[in-house]
């Protein structure tokens, strides 16, 4: 796509509409631990996500950065879909049939 491309709708080139787009805002997931009852914000880079045949073999797991603990909690489809779209490493679990 050339950068001289406008919408048909606003005359707006794609530039224009990037030109404030420098940077990203790292996501930030909340959390709480069950052992020290701990509320704290995670980045991504702190969770891990498997994701399983079923619901009761798909969590997410991560380690309490007040107690230290190792924390893991079911995940459903929307925190999975959060999850995956925060940027969270993502372990695929399979069967062995």
């Amino acid at each position: 796509m050339s950068e001289s491309v406008k919408s048909g709708t606003s005359g707006m080139s794609v530039a224009a509409a990037f030109a404030g787009m420098r940077s990203v805002a790292p996501v930030v997931f909340r959390a709480g631990c069950p052992d020290c009852r701990g509320r704290f914000e995670l980045a991504a880079s702190a969770l891990r996500l498997a994701i399983g045949a079923s619901s009761r073999t798909t969590f997410y797991s991560f380690t309490c950065p007040e107690c230290g603990a190792a924390v893991r909690k079911p995940a459903g489809e929307r925190i999975v879909e959060l999850l995956t779209g925060g940027g969270v490493r993502t372990l695929r679990l399979h069967s062995t049939l």
